[in-house]
């Protein structure tokens, strides 16, 4: 029997359940991975993270090829290539591991249906997250809206369907004469070398990043207490690799339930809101559309073009936000607390609406997610599940006094106020005009004056959702 595994968002031989399925009876097997074309032309492409993925096929290719095996990588409609490939080579069982996003589970349903048409079986994983996304439920019946609550029913959930941890199962040969050329390069693909560092793809280099992260010592331990720090490596940066599956998210929670106390109880908190997100684009898909609460849809946007250059530009003004969209540039990544402070400063002081700001994310991140970046943008312009309260508006400037003290941050990324005394780092248009000349930093010539002014703005803002809610009460 020959079976057919198609990798999408798993790019890992451990820890993948599907996988193991497709290669218990099956005298033979065929491992696919489709570069969509859907997705690769898509407007919310990010060169680096396509390099990322690409890297991540290479490191798949030769984990197979040293057992034996190939990636067969092909372009096109996999609503048309994985059906052709199977009667070509006549397979007679395919699994993969679904997506929640509405673009893939029509696509994965048109699959399914063309597969079944044909005679041929499937098996449908679920290890893109942790817990299913259909399987905690509120007491009515319905998906959570709430962050707190879930967290309660995931950490129950888990407490009585941990994941074992699976080792990379033996695999059968490729069918004879079945040749795979393994992952093209991104020249192929038509992108160029890329203007950012892209951190090493697959398993291997995502599995020595969750060791050095949760290792005595490592950042773990202090997770809570510094993760929002950006100056420092307080993270784990693995959100890439849980993007693609380099690593399994059940591997990363199993890591830190080894470790425990307080910084990973935090640090599975946000493996758990990874896993929120996702069961709410699953069930509520009109949230990449519009506002996951509806009212918000009618607030008045200003989605000034000169302010919006200026606020992925970098020059803004306001040093914490503009050094955070300059990492963006330079990194293809942002640390998270910054990606906080820019939403905020998008939505509440400048009055651009928030899906402009997901899409310049997804056109640049590494980690680029539909379901968490969607998440984390309607969290912050407070229209989202669990939103933070639409009142509630950072200050761009005590948010950079409060997690970037001594201007560490915003020195690394605005060299042009790399001497302005730390007194005055998150306030550089307060220097005497000495002070700007003698450090070399003129404001309005060598870095920009603050292009809005976040009382008056804070103000509008409220005005505008209060508007939009048409006198509701505060949520």
């Amino acid at each position: 029997m020959i079976a057919l595994h198609w990798f999408r968002r798993d790019l890992r031989l451990s820890d993948n359940p599907a996988l193991r399925a497709a290669t218990e009876t099956a005298q033979q097997l065929v491992p696919v991975f489709v570069l969509d074309d859907a997705l690769l032309e898509a407007p919310g492409r990010a060169p680096a993270r396509i390099a990322f993925l690409l890297d991540s096929l290479q490191a798949l290719d030769h984990e197979l090829a040293a057992r034996g095996s190939r990636l067969l990588v092909l372009r096109g409609d996999p609503r048309q290539i994985i059906p052709a490939v199977c009667q070509r080579l006549g397979v007679a069982r395919v699994s993969w591991n679904r997506d929640v996003s509405p673009y893939a589970r029509r696509r994965d349903a048109h699959v399914a249906t063309a597969l079944r048409d044909a005679g041929i079986a499937t098996h449908i994983g679920h290890e893109v997250t942790i817990v299913p996304p259909e399987a905690l439920r509120t007491a009515s019946g319905g998906p959570y809206t709430v962050f707190t609550p879930y967290l309660r029913a995931w950490h129950t959930w888990l407490a009585r369907n941990a994941p074992a941890a699976l080792p990379a199962p033996e695999l059968p040969p490729l069918p004879t004469g079945l040749a795979a050329d393994g992952p093209p390069s991104p020249a192929d693909l038509g992108i160029t070398a890329a203007a950012v560092p892209i951190p090493p793809g697959g398993t291997a280099a995502a599995h020595q990043r969750l060791a050095a992260f949760v290792a005595p010592g490592g950042a773990l331990e202090r997770y809570h207490e510094r993760r929002d720090i950006p100056a420092e490596p307080a993270t784990s940066q693995l959100s890439p690799y849980l993007r693609f599956g380099c690593l399994a998210p059940a591997a990363a929670w199993r890591a830190a339930q080894v470790v425990g106390g307080a910084g990973a109880d935090r640090w599975i908190a946000e493996l758990a809101w990874r896993d929120f997100y996702a069961q709410s684009l699953f069930s509520f898909p009109h949230v990449l559309r519009g506002a996951f609460r509806p009212i918000y849809d009618r607030i008045q946007w200003d989605d000034d073009e000169a302010r919006f250059a200026a606020w992925c530009d970098g020059r803004t003004g306001f040093p914490i936000v503009d050094a955070a969209m300059r990492q963006l540039r330079a990194e293809a990544w942002m640390h998270n607390r910054c990606r906080m402070i820019v939403a905020s400063f998008l939505t509440k002081d400048l009055l651009i609406d928030w899906r402009r700001g997901e899409r310049w994310f997804m056109q640049h991140l590494l980690d680029g997610d539909p379901a968490s970046n969607n998440g984390g943008w309607q969290w912050a312009a407070g229209t989202g599940t669990d939103a933070q309260p639409y009142f509630r508006i950072f200050n761009p400037t005590s948010q950079g006094q409060t997690f970037d003290p001594d201007g560490a941050y915003v020195r690394r990324y605005v060299p042009e106020l790399r001497r302005v005394p730390p007194r005055l780092i998150h306030e550089p248009w307060r220097l005497s005009p000495a002070e700007q000349r003698a450090i070399g930093c003129v404001i309005g010539h060598d870095y920009p004056a603050p292009i809005v002014e976040h009382a008056r703005q804070r103000l509008v803002a409220l005005e505008r959702y209060r508007a939009a809610r048409g006198g509701a009460p505060d949520a």
